[in-house]
């Protein structure tokens, strides 16, 4: 794992102010929400940038209207805030309009899961991943490293229709070396090949099932290690032939469980297949996360650290 940190947001807006050198047709869009990247972009291109304020609903309107007259738009905010303050903007404006033409919004919700540790269950984005899955015509990508957040950009254009896009807040390392391998219109990637066991994640928590599986592998137990980044859509029918050579996975995820996250969406594709491969679903239960503390501090309390999922693994095997 390449050690050095960025954060996906720039990354991905540094890829985007390049394309609108060439590109015309591209605006971006923020609710009052910056990054040093962005005030490149908004220098530059200042008949292209609008900041409509802390105005989420407001940003998503502005937004539909110009993807209506054919342009390629990105809409910028705070996840938790973006996700479920403008929801029935989304809903009506994008989803029900892609339906029957094509509206190219690039939602970009900054802060999933706890990204933003520190300030509390306002802050915390633990539903987006649920509320999102329920919209048809939305895609939902949802990247581990900012490799594979700058990979998306040229997708983001080229795909003519909604997506919701969720970033870590924080400096991850980069995860993918050989980025260019990986087929995006899967929507997973097979990091770690295991015997028994997967550890299946997205976003942040992939570095987490990584760090795992690398620990257990010194002690000769090979977990393998699956990274989902685009939840919806995904392709089952390439996903189930990975999901069927293992005994037992285990979902993790900054989400709560068993809500329509990452753990449902695994469930229904074995569900759907009569499957025997057994699922175990980490991730928050039905309450809110009101202790403070860092990220890691937060994972230990709720079952999500190291040593939990581990033990979980062992009990796994030995059943």
């Amino acid at each position: 794992m390449n050690v050095e940190k960025k954060t996906m947001r720039d990354v991905f807006i540094e890829s985007v102010y390049n394309r609108m050198h060439g590109d015309s047709n591209i605006f971006f869009l923020s609710a009052d929400f910056g990054s040093p990247k962005l005030d490149i972009l908004r220098e530059k291109f200042r008949e292209r940038f609008i900041n409509v304020g802390i105005a989420e609903q407001n940003l998503i309107n502005v937004s539909t209207g110009l993807a209506l007259e054919g342009y390629t738009v990105y809409a910028y905010a705070i996840a938790p805030f973006l996700t479920m303050r403008a929801f029935e903007q989304i809903r009506i404006n994008i989803a029900l309009h892609a339906q029957l033409m094509d509206v190219n919004v690039n939602i970009i919700g900054v802060g999933a899961g706890l990204s933003y540790d520190v300030s509390g269950p306002t802050h915390h984005c633990l539903e987006d991943i649920s509320i999102m899955r329920t919209l048809p015509n939305i895609s939902i990508f949802s990247p581990s490293d900012w490799a594979m957040a700058e990979k998306f950009v040229d997708y983001s254009i080229r795909v003519k229709k909604p997506k919701y896009i969720r970033f870590d807040g924080k400096p991850l390392p980069r995860i993918y070396e050989n980025i260019r391998d990986v087929k995006l219109e899967n929507g997973f990637h097979e990091i770690r090949e295991g015997d028994e066991i997967c550890l299946i994640s997205t976003g942040y928590m992939t570095h987490k099932a990584l760090c795992i599986a690398d620990s257990l592998s010194r002690i000769g137990l090979l977990i393998g290690v699956i990274d989902v980044f685009l939840l919806k859509p995904i392709n089952e029918e390439q996903f189930f032939k990975l999901l069927k050579k293992y005994r037992s996975v285990i979902t993790i995820e900054e989400a709560f469980i068993e809500k329509g996250g990452l753990d449902s969406l695994i469930s229904g594709i074995l569900s759907k297949r009569n499957s025997s491969v057994r699922l175990r679903r980490k991730g928050f239960g039905d309450s809110y996360v009101f202790e403070m503390g860092s990220r890691d501090h937060l994972h230990k309390l709720n079952g999500l650290d190291d040593e939990s999922i581990i033990k979980d693994i062992r009990e796994m095997l030995k059943s």
